[in-house]
């Protein structure tokens, strides 16, 4: 089988627009066409990040041509700052009658001293400077200091208004500007381009539109720290907004589809699988081909995989990438608690048959009595039906907290069911877990991800870890460490029992799960406390959080998460109760 990758080029044609955005784009062309003599005027096209805006603009630029208005682009985050006002303009001015602008040239070079204007002049009239150069010798003439930019915006109406009247009969002319991706500019760049926009290039002939995220410039994005005359001044930029819908089921289907098709992925992907990734990528089509991608590349680079099929390549990629914490939960699972796709599926059978959802079999009743039995509770009663519901709330409560919900989708339960079907299921996990095939971490789950942090943040603080697989936490106690804590590591609860005898410690964190002893971390805690040895804040960090253990940790004065970054937040909450004791 062979793989190709996607590019990530907008929709340039209403062939290859697969989500429907046509109609918008030729609603959206319409409203500039016949807005013509109400320019100047800026449209803001509103989304996030890949959700197709580049694409609308496009199709809407591809419908103007044909009704003969003239565009150009402009790249906002290739400039900087103050070059963006400039590059702006001089794009608008590229697209005006080279005669209309060498006589604004030779007029305003008519206020230089009487030879150097002599030579300017023959120069512009001799016709020896290209549109570059002239576009070059007006901005050098109204950019020298603050004067001569007053007059930028005043010479820059009567072009555009020379240039749109056009000459005898002919309809009024305009140009469209489209600016995308400025919400992946910095501050000073926005801020340059809608200066060009609102000062100098608000004039007649001209409308914007203009591709961002509204929010990422709000008061609480990109733009937090301008003023109330800032924010006055950005809400004023723009006339209007089209914020664009999230794309349909149907069409974001057939996108995931041709997106597979191209990449040589298609058979690989069912019905299912098609609506889960649509449905499970935040119907975000950048997501969607980048998740494409990465199972490509997986698929032909990774020599791991090479000994499994595709499909069990996929699918895998499929838990790892939208699932990400039942797939850790898969990786981490141990003899204690077992396999963690089989015991889900064990728990929905117990779930339909205890909330007497479907007729009960001899097969379904032995799966559910394994369910509820193997998590140390007394099995059902077949004759007293009316305490099932009881059995199955006790049994959730001893279950990953996320398995009730991920029972409820159907895709995931789809997904799951397929990649227990493997021929090479347990071989394929035994490998996972050993960690013979690692795959990309999520980016949210790195420790630093996200974090406004000083290198010293953690100075002072003592922290004792206690894992009996410390190895696992390597990164995280590095991290620690590389920001001033002093972490001691130890492997079991009597070896943390001397330290915290003859150690100051301010934090503990802790796992549960020990060999066979399922609650060895409650229980350590538990006799700290009774014996006085440590009363500080300490963080449970496992591979299952559960009701159970959740109640069990607030019941001890502790807290619990099987996440990185859930977990360093849960640091900074304790080394704030820390610094705030009494020295």
């Amino acid at each position: 089988m062979e793989f190709s990758l996607l590019n990530d080029e907008p929709v340039t044609g209403p062939a290859a627009d697969l989500l429907g955005a046509g109609q918008a784009a030729r609603q959206l062309a319409k409203l500039l066409h016949d807005s013509r003599s109400a320019t100047p005027l800026t449209l803001a096209v509103d989304a996030g990040w890949g959700m197709g805006k580049s694409s609308l603009m496009r199709l809407v630029e591809a419908e103007l041509r044909r009704k003969d208005v003239e565009t150009v682009w402009y790249n906002a985050w290739t400039s900087t700052g103050a070059d963006a006002l400039e590059g702006l303009i001089k794009t608008v001015l590229m697209q005006l009658d080279e005669r209309v602008l060498r006589r604004a040239v030779a007029r305003l070079s008519g206020r230089r001293p009487w030879l150097t204007t002599l030579r300017a002049t023959l120069t512009v009239a001799g016709a020896t400077v290209g549109l570059a150069g002239l576009v070059d010798r007006f901005w050098e003439e109204l950019s020298v200091d603050a004067k001569a930019r007053n007059d930028l915006r005043t010479e820059l109406r009567g072009l555009a208004t020379a240039w749109a009247e056009g000459a005898g009969d002919r309809p009024r002319r305009m140009l469209v500007v489209f600016v995308d991706d400025l919400d992946r500019c910095a501050e000073e760049t926005v801020l340059a381009v809608c200066e060009a926009v609102k000062v100098y290039l608000d004039v007649p002939g001209l409308a914007f539109v203009i591709g961002c995220d509204r929010a990422a410039l709000g008061s609480s994005g990109l733009l937090r720290d301008l003023g109330p005359a800032g924010t006055a001044f950005m809400e004023k930029i723009f006339q209007t907004s089209y914020r664009l819908p999230v794309a349909g089921g149907e069409h974001l289907e057939a996108y995931v589809r041709s997106c597979a098709e191209r990449s040589g992925l298609r058979e690989l992907l069912d019905d299912d699988l098609v609506r889960l990734i649509a449905a499970r990528s935040a119907r975000n089509p950048r997501r969607i081909k980048r998740l494409i991608n990465g199972f490509g590349l997986e698929c032909a680079l990774n020599p791991v995989w090479a000994r499994f099929r595709p499909e069990a390549v996929v699918r895998t990629l499929l838990l790892q990438h939208l699932y990400g914490d039942f797939y850790r939960l898969l990786v981490s699972s141990d003899g204690t608690y077992g396999h963690a796709a089989r015991e889900f599926l064990e728990y929905r059978t117990a779930r339909r048959v205890l909330s007497r959802w479907v007729e009960v079999d001899a097969e379904s009743w032995r799966t559910t009595v394994d369910s509820v039995t193997g998590h140390g509770l007394v099995a059902p009663e077949t004759g007293a039906p009316d305490s099932w519901e009881a059995v199955l709330t006790r049994l959730e409560e001893e279950l990953p907290t996320a398995f009730p919900e991920l029972a409820r989708d159907h895709g995931f339960v789809h997904l799951v069911e397929e990649w227990m079907r493997l021929p090479q299921a347990d071989e394929l996990l035994r490998r996972l877990q050993e960690g013979a095939a690692p795959v990309a971490a999520r980016a949210d789950e790195e420790p630093t991800a996200g974090r406004a942090e000083g290198r010293d943040e953690y100075r002072g603080v003592s922290v004792l870890w206690v894992d009996d697989y410390p190895e696992q936490n390597a990164t995280s106690v590095r991290h620690l460490r590389a920001h001033g804590a002093d972490v001691l590591v130890a492997q079991s609860g009597p070896t943390a029992d001397r330290i915290l005898s003859t150690h100051p410690v301010d934090l503990v964190i802790s796992d549960v799960t020990r060999g066979t002893e399922r609650d060895a971390g409650f229980a350590d805690l538990a006799a700290w406390r009774s014996r006085g040895l440590f009363g500080g804040p300490v963080v449970f960090f496992v591979g299952r959080v559960t009701p159970a253990r959740e109640q069990r940790s607030r019941e001890l004065g502790a807290r619990i998460t099987s996440g990185s970054s859930a977990l360093f937040e849960h640091i900074d909450a304790a080394c704030a109760e820390i610094r705030q004791r009494p020295s």
